[in-house]
């Protein structure tokens, strides 16, 4: 999971929440919001789990949406490992970045 920040045609920002899966490389989730938190993140975990199944683990960055209490007991209580990325390290999690790279000037 990771972010796709931009701005509108007017300067507001944007974000998506990205989620691919690192084994099919199939986008299985994206979550425009003017302003993700961190239970909207958890929202679209659930929708996503009930599609598709919980992980095993989830591959995130520290961002504040990913490092705090919420996604952390949301995966304690759904039995999904959350493996963090070290700061500025990019390549932890080098699939996404390649993908929101590619993608996200799209948008």
């Amino acid at each position: 999971m990771d972010f796709v920040s931009d701005r509108l045609f007017d300067g507001r920002p944007f974000r998506i929440l990205t989620v691919v899966d690192c084994h099919t490389r199939e986008a299985l989730s994206l979550t425009p919001r003017a302003n993700l938190r961190a239970f909207q993140v958890t929202e679209a975990l659930d929708a996503l789990a009930q599609l598709r199944g919980r992980p095993k683990s989830l591959r995130v960055d520290n961002g504040p949406e990913f490092a705090g209490r919420m996604l952390d007991q949301w995966a304690y209580l759904n039995g999904v490992e959350i493996d963090f990325s070290r700061p500025g390290k990019p390549t932890d999690n080098a699939y996404i970045e390649s993908f929101n790279g590619r993608h996200g000037r799209n948008v």
